[in-house]
This record gives C-alpha cells, sequence and structure tokens, in this order.
C-alpha cells in the first residue's frame, strides 16, 4: 500500500502528525485509524465471499484480481493458445518501418513487383505509368 513512500516522506509525515494531534493523542489517533482499516479489509472480505457464494461453483477459480484491466490483458496476452507470442516473436518493427519509410520516399525495397514473390504482400504506392510510345491519352468529350 506504501511502497512509494521513501524514509524522508515518512519521518515528515510523522512530524506532521505530532504537530497536527499532539503527543497525547497521537496514540489514540493511530488506534483508531488502525481499526477503521481493519473494518473495511474485514468489510471487503465478506462482500468478496458474499460474491462468491452468489456466482456458485463454476466461478470457484474466479480473482477479483482479474478485474484490473492490465491484470486481465496480461493474462491474456501470456496465454499460450492464442499463438500470440509466434506472431509477436515474428514480427520485426525495424524492418517494417524501413519498409514503410521506403515506400513513403518513393524508393523501391522489393525488386519483384509480384505479390506472390513479396509474401501475399501488395505494393500500394502510387508509381506513375509510362505509356508506349504509340498509345494515345485517353480523350474526354465531356471534359473539354
Amino acid at each position: 500500500m506504501f511502497n512509494d513512500i521513501g524514509p524522508l516522506e515518512l519521518v515528515t509525515l510523522i512530524v506532521l502528525a505530532v504537530l497536527i494531534f499532539g503527543p497525547e493523542k497521537l496514540p489514540k489517533v493511530i488506534q483508531d485509524v488502525t481499526r477503521t482499516i481493519r473494518k473495511i479489509r474485514d468489510f471487503s472480505e465478506s462482500a468478496k465471499q458474499d460474491i462468491r457464494q452468489e456466482l456458485g461453483p463454476e466461478f470457484k477459480d474466479f480473482e477479483f484480481e482479474d478485474l484490473n484491466p492490465k491484470t486481465f490483458i496480461r493474462k491474456q496476452l501470456d496465454n499460450d493458445d492464442l499463438g500470440l507470442k509466434e506472431i509477436r516473436n515474428g514480427f520485426d518493427l525495424k524492418k517494417e518501418m524501413a519498409e514503410v519509410a521506403d515506400s513513403v520516399h518513393g524508393r523501391d525495397t522489393d525488386p519483384s513487383p509480384s505479390p506472390a514473390a513479396s509474401g501475399g504482400r501488395v505494393d500500394m504506392t502510387k508509381k506513375p505509368e509510362k505509356p508506349a510510345a504509340d498509345d494515345r491519352p485517353p480523350f474526354d468529350m465531356d471534359a473539354t
């Protein structure tokens, strides 16, 4: 709960507590705070047990920590059934970024333009087609 409080911060909190409550009332305040925290924990645990009982036996491995989105996603991504590790290992970000940069700048990275030779990828860059010497451009009557 207080993993990110350093020793200097802890000393500062203690000094502030002594100044605010005084040395006579401080033990009573600490007892009241710990009693309140204990009651909140007990209430939380009893609510969790009630929910588990109401859900029934089919949810016996249900953990409330799994409701945290970060924990849920981490647990799902570590699952080997989805095959995400193979996808993650087969993805080369530097190569992909270099291909994107080359296509944006109009450089040809793959000498073979056929989609079958490039692993099923289609070249989406705009390249001007060179007309043959005897081809005339199309004539549009409506445009003139």
